[in-house]
């Protein structure tokens, strides 16, 4: 009867609209409270250490990089680059939208942070230069996705504290698929621009673009020197987050000198209220993980994907339909927090590399930021076009599906998805 009650709270809190962190914590205070000689000590006991984990003093990190570079507009010079590359394309400012996304994903780690900042300078413009309202938040939105897919990924961080798999192995991973993803939104927006006669711009000289890459070139070298050195072992994610902050601050303050003293309060600022939300809801969520064990809820879950038919090539599909449905009401960070846990043996008993599974468990739950109604990134970027959820994920549906595609793919090949980063650091595998 209790479990009854709780899982008809947590769907009428959902339904309603309250913060699914805040839904998680309640339930999990609720439950344990009814639970006899407990005591609801205990949920804030999990909530602390819950976040006890140096693993995940990444996550505020690279936020505040994030931060640093959209304040410093380093994005702009990303943007003027990438624009100087594709911009004389039918369609060349959504084609640079989709690059500009790919390289901030190697820097901010962050797929809202991507949506903020490359949307504010890119959705508008996209808007004066005759695109319709639904592809421009469309293109910005689902590019936005592959802040959680190309390493660095905070979601990524996550996962592999949770499931204590290798970040840089992790990272590795991901690279591969990202780009891929990024060129087929990249071949919609091919087809879409013939058929609705986008617009282009002139052809920026080789000599213009020269001087646009040397600009842009401090910015470029971040990920590069980010996920080298957790590749090569020189040092953890989170000192490569730590590493990235300074390095913003850096050409931030010194070489783009958009950034000044007085500007860093308000960054702080932002960045803690952008970090409460993701670590909030990740102590919530270890709260609530105490709960469904001692229901032995998890234990039930995990015999059930342990006992699907068909072997890893079913378990992994189920694994995508799971998660594409949380995903459309929950973040990642408490999805992978109370179901990592559930799935992982079944995946370990199948010999699924833990690393395949992460990686198809991220990149699901970063299409979930983009399909409503929870789809966090699809709601940033149709606020900056002013549109509605509606028109919104119509503008984002055709990247969606591609998006699936792509996501079932890796899922179903991870043979093709491990071999580079087998021949690129052979000691992960």
């Amino acid at each position: 009867m209790t479990q009854i009650v709780l899982v008809t709270l947590f769907v009428l809190f959902i339904a309603i609209g309250v913060p699914i962190s805040y839904v998680i914590g309640v339930i999990a205070f609720l439950g344990i409270l009814l639970i006899p000689n407990l005591g609801g000590i205990v949920v804030f006991m999990k909530l602390f250490t819950g976040l006890g984990s140096f693993v995940l003093l990444a996550v505020p990190l690279f936020i505040l990089a994030a931060n640093l570079m959209n304040h410093g507009n380093i994005s702009r010079q990303l943007i003027d680059f990438s624009n100087a590359l594709v911009g004389h394309r039918r369609g060349g400012l959504a084609h640079a939208n989709i690059i500009v996304s790919m390289i901030f994903a190697g820097v901010s780690g962050s797929s809202q942070a991507d949506t903020a900042g490359v949307g504010k300078v890119l959705i508008p413009k996209m808007q004066e230069s005759g695109y319709d309202d639904g592809t421009a938040v469309g293109v910005t939105a689902a590019s936005s996705t592959l802040g959680s897919i190309i390493p660095p990924s905070i979601t990524m961080v996550v996962f592999a504290g949770i499931a204590n798999v290798s970040t840089g192995k992790l990272f590795l991973v991901g690279i591969l698929p990202g780009i891929v993803l990024g060129l087929a939104m990249m071949v919609v927006v091919f087809f879409i621009s013939r058929k609705r006669n986008f617009p282009r711009y002139e052809k920026v000289s080789l000599l213009d673009t020269a001087k646009l890459f040397m600009k842009s070139f401090p910015a470029l070298m971040t990920p590069v020197i980010i996920i080298g050195g957790i590749v090569t072992g020189a040092y953890t994610a989170t000192e490569a987050a730590a590493f990235a902050c300074v390095y913003a601050l850096f050409i931030g303050m010194f070489v783009y000198k958009t950034i000044k003293p007085r500007d860093l309060p308000e960054i702080m600022k932002e960045t803690l209220k952008l970090s409460s939300l993701s670590l909030f809801a990740l102590a919530t969520a270890n709260a609530l993980g105490e709960l469904l064990g001692y229901y032995n809820i998890s234990t039930q879950a995990a015999e059930f994907f342990a006992g699907i038919p068909g072997g890893a090539p079913v378990f992994m599909l189920v694994v995508v339909a799971f998660f594409l449905f949380v995903g459309t009401f929950m973040d990642a960070v408490p999805a992978m927090i109370l179901f990592v846990p559930v799935i992982l043996p079944g995946a370990l008993a199948l010999g699924i590399d833990p690393a395949h599974l992460g990686l198809v468990v991220v990149m699901t739950l970063a299409l979930g930021l983009v399909t409503p109604p929870y789809g966090l990134c699809l709601l940033i970027a149709g606020s900056i076009a002013n549109i509605d959820v509606e028109r919104s994920f119509h503008g984002v549906l055709p990247y969606f599906i591609i998006g699936v595609v792509v996501l079932i793919a890796v899922a179903l090949l991870p043979d093709m998805v491990i071999a580079i980063p087998k021949i690129i650091s052979p000691s992960y595998f």
